[in-house]
């Protein structure tokens, strides 16, 4: 397994609510087509910053994840982020679900 997570600073908290919609209805479709994708989640982590969690079957499914968002985000959220996100990736090492 292999998962990326990407932080997001925010111009204005109150957009926040747009933000999840225009991701659950444009963003989340096209990762779930990415192959290997298993798993998808969006946290508002306070401080303005939203961070999110995709998890993949394989490397090659999590770096596409990463082409994909940066396009997607620069398309259909630029007026809302400041900066690049700070993206992390790596191979899972331990898994453990209840």
């Amino acid at each position: 397994m292999y998962a990326v997570i990407r932080r997001y600073s925010i111009k204005d908290i109150s957009d926040l609510d747009e933000i999840v919609r225009l991701a659950e209805e444009g963003f989340v479709p096209l990762i779930k087509q990415t192959p290997g994708f298993v798993a998808y989640h969006l946290m508002n982590a306070g401080d303005n910053t939203v961070v999110t969690f995709s998890l993949f079957h394989d490397r090659s499914g999590a770096e596409q994840s990463t082409r994909t968002a940066a396009s997607w985000v620069q398309q259909n959220l630029a007026r809302y982020v400041q900066g690049t996100p700070e993206v992390t990736s790596g191979e899972v090492i331990i898994h453990e679900f209840k």
